[in-house]
């Protein structure tokens, strides 16, 4: 804060603890929107080529970047202050966030002067799941937001922060769907906002990370803006297909919200509300952060659609042969055959609002 890389002392903004039965936590955090930068791509497309002449993490300064983060050639863990960057390979680095919204926000860049747009691969998830459970503390949670889903930078990066509290998120319950070959357990959020679907367990963390990946690829493959959560260590993730932003560009979402100026990305749909108006924060309440979730979620209808699709992708990597597929379709409670899975992505139903290229989306 002394050297002046931060926009604002994150330290100086109000927080609390929402009464109710999930413990929403409320920041007050007048301003955040009006000094981050304005996003620079369509909305409507969750998949956009790197475009260098915008701005991206190989202009920030040498001073905002904190350490390199990789393997170790044993499998150990050190921590060098001279070990020397390896730009051919593409270093992994994790850098401060300028706009923190809590202790320790920071961003972990994979291969960083490969110049990857923002989308998930299975080794840039991997690099995130380990970043988690080096961390080796319930508390640090890594986010990522796609295009489309509030994500406002196009280079590959997740975000991550210490917050001593548990997520509203992390308290909802469960209902397992299934297990996996792979020892990865899929289960469906209840009583919550944002319908979503959480992976945990596996026989490895590799497991783990590429049943999460081939969910996400997925989802950004037919244009599905998503949201997800790391937690536990990495032990634990949550993906949420999501639809706020489309709603915003249909003239969908009422004015009241609108006015609050909250754009719901991953810590918002985690129970993290960063609020922009002394107003909003002064009347939190369980029932107005549950309004404005439940504006992000899927139809429960789209839902079962998108989970039909994710359920495909997870099952063909688990077994071949389909039968797991259909095991999940119907634990799930889809009416699709595998065969009409091909169908949804050919249906009426757009996954984004077409046409938008004019708008852009504040943060």
């Amino acid at each position: 804060m002394q050297r002046g890389l931060f926009r604002y002392d994150v330290t100086a903004c109000e927080t609390k603890v929402i009464p109710g039965k999930y413990g929403f936590i409320a920041q007050l955090n007048e301003g955040r929107h009006l000094k981050k930068r304005l996003t620079e791509f369509l909305i409507d497309k969750v998949l956009q080529p790197f475009d260098g002449n915008k701005f991206n993490f190989t202009k920030v300064g040498q001073e905002e970047v904190l350490f390199q983060f990789e393997a170790s050639e044993d499998g150990e863990q050190y921590c060098s202050l001279s070990a020397p960057v390896d730009i051919k390979n593409s270093p992994s680095v994790v850098a401060i966030n300028v706009s923190p919204i809590e202790y320790g926000h920071v961003l972990l860049i994979p291969c960083i002067l490969e110049c990857l747009p923002q989308r998930i691969d299975h080794k840039s998830f991997l690099i995130a799941l380990h970043m988690a459970a080096e961390a080796g503390n319930p508390y640090f949670r890594v986010g990522y937001n796609s295009l489309g889903a509030f994500a406002t930078i196009n280079h590959l990066h997740f975000q991550a922060y210490y917050l001593a509290l548990p997520f509203p998120i992390e308290k909802a319950p469960t209902r397992k769907m299934e297990s996996l070959g792979s020892g990865v357990n899929v289960s469906q959020l209840l009583d919550y906002p944002v319908r979503g679907l959480v992976f945990e367990g596996g026989n490895s963390l590799e497991c783990l990370s590429n049943t999460v990946s081939n969910a996400c690829i997925c989802l950004q493959d037919n244009n599905i803006p998503y949201n997800v959560l790391i937690a536990d260590c990495g032990k634990r993730v949550f993906v949420f297909a999501q639809c706020y932003a489309e709603k915003q560009a249909l003239g969908k979402v009422s004015p009241e919200l609108l006015e609050t100026q909250v754009n719901p990305a991953v810590w918002e749909i985690s129970g993290h509300m960063v609020l922009k108006r002394k107003k909003d924060y002064e009347e939190a309440s369980e029932k107005n952060a549950w309004r404005l979730l439940a504006e992000v979620s899927l139809s429960e209808e789209r839902y079962q659609e998108v989970n039909a699709l994710i359920f495909e992708a997870i099952s063909c990597c688990n077994n071949v042969n389909g039968v797991l597929s259909q095991n999940l379709l119907n634990k799930s409670g889809i009416k699709h055959s595998l065969e009409e899975v091909d169908a949804i992505n050919q249906s009426s139903h757009p996954a984004m609002v077409t046409g938008m290229s004019e708008c852009l989306v504040l943060q």
